[in-house]
């Protein structure tokens, strides 16, 4: 039997999720509307537990997920599913990219992130902490 649930991005519903279960296993297929702009990944959330399920990638004109993962891993309770981003709050500096500027932060590039903020590439560089 498949069974269908929302995929929650904050309070608004972002896509669907269904769930079978074979065997020991679950079959679970994410599909969800996106903009591309900052990658996500999807968790389940199912009694106390959490589950990443990955980054969804783009199929057709929605985002998604096709994956398998044991019953025991998934836990016991109400399914949920949620979309959050990948990389939680990005804080630091973000750098726009520009291909006819030299790119000065390439020793920094371990802990940055590539996103696309308004239409322009760049990557956020961490900040140093100070404790």
């Amino acid at each position: 039997m498949v069974r269908e649930y929302d995929v929650r991005m904050g309070d608004k519903a972002a896509g669907k999720a269904l769930v079978e279960r074979q065997g020991l296993y679950y079959r679970i297929s994410v599909r969800c509307d996106l903009d591309g702009e900052i990658m996500h990944k999807v968790v389940l959330r199912c009694g106390n537990g959490e589950e990443n399920l990955g980054v969804p990638v783009p199929m057709g004109e929605q985002f998604g997920i096709d994956t398998r993962i044991p019953v025991k891993r998934a836990g016991e309770g109400t399914m949920e599913f949620l979309v959050l981003p990948r990389h939680g709050q990005l804080a630091g500096k973000f750098v726009p990219l520009s291909p006819e500027e030299p790119f000065r932060y390439i020793a920094k590039l371990k802990d940055a992130y590539l996103i696309s903020r308004q239409g322009q590439q760049g990557i956020v560089i961490k900040e140093p902490s100070h404790t």
